[in-house]
């Protein structure tokens, strides 16, 4: 038999409020280059660790609780335009300001899932391919002109290109700024639509496809 969660029930408003003092106290802990346990975000918030356990059962639950990323089902704006190309600015520059934004918090959470026990991190604290879903929303007029698995191809390098750990790679080893990174995963994604867009219209042409080195004749991965 399943429980309702113990913040909804009785004093839910006073419930609610300590929860998010909890969570608060978390996301802290983890700007500040640590990974909080509950004890730890009980103490920096100061309530009791048996309390802090009624919300927050593990360690697994706090962080899933106290990731940054949005719970937006959509991150495009309202636009008079159904340009894909539009759109897919529009949700790009969006999800690489909530990285440059929550960057401290979207570290921690990469490092945890990359840890040996990840297997307990990751399907919380990877965001459960929202940002796969926006930028495929962003996407959606170019079905019908190209084929689908040229489209579902495209999210993927998107995604690859914008995420946190595009980039790390780029502040951590190539030694850009944090506004150099976003600027250049900005431009990453464009260039990813164009060749996309540019590829099919050679291939209707008759034109030899460009492929990777090595690749398949079809010039998928």
């Amino acid at each position: 038999m399943s429980t309702a969660p113990y913040e909804s029930t009785g004093r839910t408003a006073q419930k609610q409020r300590t929860r998010q003092a909890l969570v608060e106290a978390a996301r802290g802990l983890v700007a500040d280059g640590l990974t909080p346990t509950v004890e730890a975000a009980a103490e920096a918030a100061g309530i009791s660790r048996t309390t802090a356990y009624r919300y927050f059962p593990n360690q697994r639950a706090l962080l899933v609780a106290a990731h940054p990323e949005t719970e937006a089902a959509s991150l495009l704006p309202p636009l008079d335009s159904d340009d894909p190309g539009v759109r897919l600015d529009a949700v790009v520059q969006a999800f690489t300001d909530l990285i440059a934004d929550t960057e401290p918090q979207q570290r921690a959470m990469l490092r945890l899932s990359l840890e040996d026990d990840a297997g307990e991190h990751a399907p919380g604290l990877l965001r459960q391919g929202r940002a796969i879903r926006w930028i495929t929303e962003a996407l959606a007029p170019l079905r019908g002109a190209l084929p689908d698995d040229e489209v579902e191809r495209l999210v993927l390098a998107v995604r690859a290109t914008t995420g946190i750990e595009a980039r790390v790679w780029l502040v951590d080893v190539a030694g850009l700024s944090g506004p150099e990174a976003t600027a250049l995963m900005r431009w990453s994604a464009r260039a990813l639509y164009r060749a996309a867009v540019d590829d099919q219209e050679t291939s209707r042409i008759g034109w030899p496809r460009l492929t990777a080195p090595g690749g398949p004749a079809d010039g998928r991965p």
